[in-house]
């Protein structure tokens, strides 16, 4: 299993191959802001965990686990979004939100938010009814 900080770099990854058709280091380094030698390093520690394949020079390709990780992992992040945003967090909590949790869900707890999702979308008045419910009584805030 890929620890929280190989996620996010696969993630990313996929994400550039998806957008670009391509993913440098330059471009891992700059979407994560870190610096092109931390994303050397992880890349050469994805390559020995066959993620991708990396090759000095001419770039890295993801391999059929680092695709099926990949896509895996930014699902995991949209539904995360999606299931914040339904249940009414604050636009501006709900990237920072997702990414301090993302990680520490296991994949069982993230298909039962998925079913949720899926049972508020299938049952819209359910929705309607927590978002008052929730609007009435505000939890941590008294």
């Amino acid at each position: 299993m890929p620890t929280p900080s190989m996620e996010d770099y696969i993630e990313q990854i996929y994400l550039l191959i998806e957008n670009k058709g391509y993913a440098r280091v330059s471009d891992i380094a700059e979407a994560l802001s870190v610096h092109p030698s931390s994303v050397t390093k992880m890349v050469q520690k994805l390559d020995k965990n066959n993620f991708l394949v990396y090759e000095k020079y001419r770039g890295l390709v993801l391999t059929n686990e680092g695709k099926k990780m990949g896509k895996r992992l930014v699902m995991r992040h949209l539904l995360l979004e999606q299931f914040l945003e339904m249940i009414g967090v604050d636009d501006e909590n709900v990237y920072k939100d997702v990414e301090g949790i993302e990680h520490h869900l296991s994949w069982d707890a993230i298909d039962r938010i998925g079913d949720l999702v899926t049972y508020f979308e299938e049952n819209p008045e359910v929705l309607s009814d927590f978002k008052r419910f929730s609007t009435n009584h505000k939890y941590s805030r008294g």
